[in-house]
């Protein structure tokens, strides 16, 4: 995993309405939520919640699926387990 990378993860975690996004997506579990649940649970207004959804998406934190006229939401924890791996694997490397 590349420097760039990691640090535009990060990035977007570092946004507390996109972290709170991402925390209710992780405690939902693997069949996520509907859009309109992290929306009324959050208190975000639609077009907030889409944009921080949309940067959250792009760096593949969350994935979205739709059923029906619903679209869901779901955590995707590997991307945040690579950074943690990626950042680990530095520990105690200097002597």
């Amino acid at each position: 995993m590349e420097n760039d990378v990691v640090a535009k993860l990060l990035s977007e975690l570092g946004h507390s309405t996109r972290l709170s996004v991402f925390r209710l997506l992780v405690k939902a579990g693997p069949n996520g939520l509907p859009v309109g649940e992290v929306q009324q649970r959050l208190a975000i207004a639609g077009p907030t919640l889409s944009h921080h959804l949309h940067r959250l998406i792009g760096v593949g934190l969350v994935r979205q699926y739709r059923e029906g006229r619903t679209l869901y939401c779901v955590a995707q924890l590997d991307p945040l387990r690579e950074v943690v791996g990626f950042l680990d694997r530095e520990c105690c490397t200097l002597s």
